[in-house]
């Protein structure tokens, strides 16, 4: 048995009168990626001046304004890098870069000489305030370590007060998930003691889950609590920062916007230390799946997939949300039918909102396309093999053929494993549209015989076992005439249960499609045919003939 005593449990705030439940995400908050600095340090292989660059030029792109670009006195490369967005003018006017540094002079005055030309920049402070790091890590009493906020607060006033550009302060109480509340606003206000935030020179209070210690509806009640204790909040961006240790870094994040948060920090696809940060994107494609704008140009997923991998040799697992290569594929059966069914009814309805059961976003939207949304193997049904039959080929098999062709399908997968659009649709060549033996329909010729109950005169060429052979028969109609033929030709006793036809394109070119599900009278057994011609009746009279191949006429 695990030794589950040796956990306690993490504590919980008393907020009997939370508000946040009763709110709703209405707007996207102010995003900043930290990529390249809590994401790059994390990578295995952290990325060159040149990688982050690219990095940098895609996350402007995305549209993001405030970037944290690294820790520019912890390396050279991390200098180097902020130098070159300058010197090569990289970063645009509406662009905030932000820097990370810790409360030490001599690591403020290089961040600064960093900084140097930049008319706007974030400047982020911050120290550890939590109950086990005070006592474990720095050996300091609560005093001690507000004072050393405090200290780096007045060193940030002291170089932004020489500096040509605007400085916007950003602190953030590390570990703030394991600090009681009540000192962690202390710390906060204490910096703003120093800083004198205004509303039009607000300063940025971060408030990360460093460390995800309990269920994201305790952290929104930490958020909350602040939210609500803080003095001057018109001076304040409330920022929040959630990792993803115990998996619900999305769920924390959107907790806290909804207890008062206006601003996010993460990364894409997650990446950070340990689990990692929470995932932007997801965020924000959640924000878009409910209509709202999450003011990031976020339509084209494959080409941020495809940077991000080659600059931080990671990859995006096949089930993450939104961008993983399985997220828009359903393997079931009643999944694919439903899906089938959801963009029939789509189409009919000609609805405004995309409603499609499994699908909470239609995958054009960021760049996905429809055909890697069903996807065939051993557990799939009829709807998935009918649905891809109609999306990549045209074919709209009548309903009661569906099991038919699916059965097909389902005993090829099970030899050998999921089943490809193209061999799915080879394997419907093979057994009804090439169904040829023994008897292989050539070419027809009908006349109107001019009675008034439509009689059709049809003569019919066709092989046997790949002899010549051909005959005539009168009917009502085409079809008809050619079943008088065969009855009496080949001494068949057939009936036609159901007739179907549709185009499979349009233009000069056109061809058309037809379907019979015939019955043979002697035998009891029913299977389809399908034939496909430029000519209609060419086309029916094709279908007839597959499905007596089937059937094993004439064998």
């Amino acid at each position: 048995m695990m030794n589950y005593k040796r956990y306690k449990r993490n504590p919980v705030i008393y907020l009997p009168d939370r508000q946040w439940p009763n709110k709703e995400i209405m707007k996207a908050p102010i995003w900043c990626s930290v990529d390249l600095r809590d994401g790059n340090q994390a990578l295995t292989e952290p990325m060159v001046v040149e990688e982050k660059i690219e990095f940098f030029n895609l996350l402007v792109e995305l549209g993001f304004k405030e970037i944290e670009v690294g820790f520019p006195s912890a390396s050279q490369i991390e200098f180097d890098f902020l130098r070159q967005l300058v010197d090569r003018r990289l970063i645009p006017e509406d662009v905030t870069v932000q820097v990370l540094v810790q409360c030490r002079e001599h690591l403020l005055k290089r961040t600064f000489e960093a900084l140097e030309g930049i008319p706007r920049a974030i400047v982020h402070i911050y120290n550890s305030t939590s109950v086990l790091q005070r006592d474990v890590v720095f050996n300091m009493n609560k005093e001690q370590i507000k004072n050393i906020a405090v200290e780096g607060t007045k060193l940030v006033k002291e170089y932004a007060a020489s500096f040509p550009g605007k400085i916007i302060l950003e602190y953030s109480p590390e570990s703030f998930t394991g600090t009681e509340v009540d000192y962690a606003l202390e710390v906060c206000h204490a910096v703003m003691d120093v800083w004198n935030p205004t509303p039009d020179n607000k300063i940025i209070i971060n408030l990360p889950a460093t460390v995800e210690m309990n269920t994201p509806n305790v952290y929104a009640d930490q958020i909350e609590w602040m939210n609500r204790n803080f003095k001057n909040r018109d001076s304040i961006i409330l920022s929040v920062h959630p990792h993803n240790d115990r998996g619900t870094g999305i769920a924390a994040a959107e907790l806290a916007l909804l207890a008062g948060a206006d601003r996010v920090e993460g990364t894409l696809f997650g990446n950070g230390e340990r689990t990692g940060n929470v995932d932007i994107l997801t965020l924000a494609y959640n924000m878009f799946s409910q209509g709202i704008d999450p003011e990031l140009n976020l339509s084209d997923i494959n080409i941020i997939i495809d940077t991000y991998e080659r600059l931080t040799k990671m990859k995006v697992h096949e089930r993450h949300p939104y961008a993983g290569k399985l997220v828009f594929t359903a393997f079931s059966g009643s999944h694919q039918d439903a899906i089938n069914k959801g963009m029939h009814a789509m189409k009919e309805r000609n609805s405004i909102y995309w409603e499609v059961p499994y699908l909470p976003i239609d995958p054009a939207d960021i760049g996905r396309r429809y055909e890697p949304i069903v996807r065939i193997n051993s557990q799939s049904g009829k709807g998935g093999v009918a649905f891809i039959m109609e999306t990549y080929f045209g074919y709209k098999l009548p309903k009661a053929m569906h099991k038919e062709f699916a059965d097909v399908i389902q005993a090829l997968s099970e030899k050998q494993g999921e089943v490809a659009p193209d061999q799915i649709m080879e394997e419907f060549k093979r057994s009804y549209i090439e169904r040829k033996e023994p008897l292989h329909f050539k070419k027809c010729k009908f006349e109107d015989m001019g009675h008034e109950d439509g009689c059709t005169h049809a003569v019919v060429h066709y092989t046997d076992h790949g002899v010549e052979k051909s005959f005539e028969a009168v009917g009502n109609g085409p079809i008809d005439a050619v079943l008088n033929g065969l009855h009496k030709e080949l001494n068949v006793n057939i009936k036609i249960l159901d007739y179907t036809e549709h185009a499979l394109s349009s233009g000069a070119g056109a061809h058309a499609a037809a379907y019979v599900h015939m019955l043979d009278m002697n035998t009891g057994k029913a299977t389809f045919g399908v034939g496909v011609s430029s000519n209609i009746t060419r086309a029916s009279i094709r279908a007839i003939f597959s499905a007596m191949n089937r059937l094993g006429i004439g064998q």
